[in-house]
């Protein structure tokens, strides 16, 4: 017998970023909607889809998984999204500049990029879109339905929302 005070579980949104493509760093308002919509109910989960057109991306995914053990995932792919131009200019400095501007620390992100301890993490992510056929970034996985962000952004949040929303009634 459940417990009828426990809350239900949260819908679970991956959102398919390379934190060097401006196209993510535009769906942070999306992300920004949603999540002052639904609050705890639903679950935004970054995953990593590094393009290979983007020479940083691999590298910006693997500093990201170093911030989310540092306990400021998001606010330091949000930071890093901010920066797409300057990372794509200047490359893995960016990476530690926006670590330490965040309080992290940069001399254990450079230590992480060098010994390469979130490596599977980003190829697990990467197969794992592949598998889903995800081809650009962002790409939205909620409710079993992938949403191509890639192309357009036009209607993803309203999409979204219709999902949640069915998803949270049931």
């Amino acid at each position: 017998m459940s417990d009828s005070t426990t809350a239900p579980s949260p819908v679970v949104l991956e959102a398919w970023f390379d934190l060097q493509c401006p196209d993510c760093f535009q769906a942070l308002d999306d992300l920004h909607a949603l999540r002052a919509r639904y609050g705890d109910r639903l679950d935004v989960r970054l995953r990593h889809f590094p393009l290979a057109k983007n020479k940083h991306a691999y590298a910006a995914a693997q500093a990201a998984e170093e911030a989310f053990d540092q306990g400021r995932g998001w606010a330091y792919a949000e930071a890093l999204l901010a920066r797409t131009a300057d990372l794509a200019e200047r490359g893995e400095p960016v990476l530690l500049e926006v670590a330490a501007g965040l309080g992290l620390d940069a001399e254990e992100f450079d230590t992480a990029l060098i010994d390469g301890r979130h490596l599977l993490t980003v190829d697990a992510d990467q197969a794992e879109g592949q598998a889903l056929k995800v081809t650009g970034t962002p790409t939205y996985l909620i409710g079993g339905e992938r949403l191509d962000g890639g192309k357009s952004q036009e209607g993803l949040r309203a999409r979204i929302e219709e999902i949640a929303d069915r998803l949270l009634a049931d």
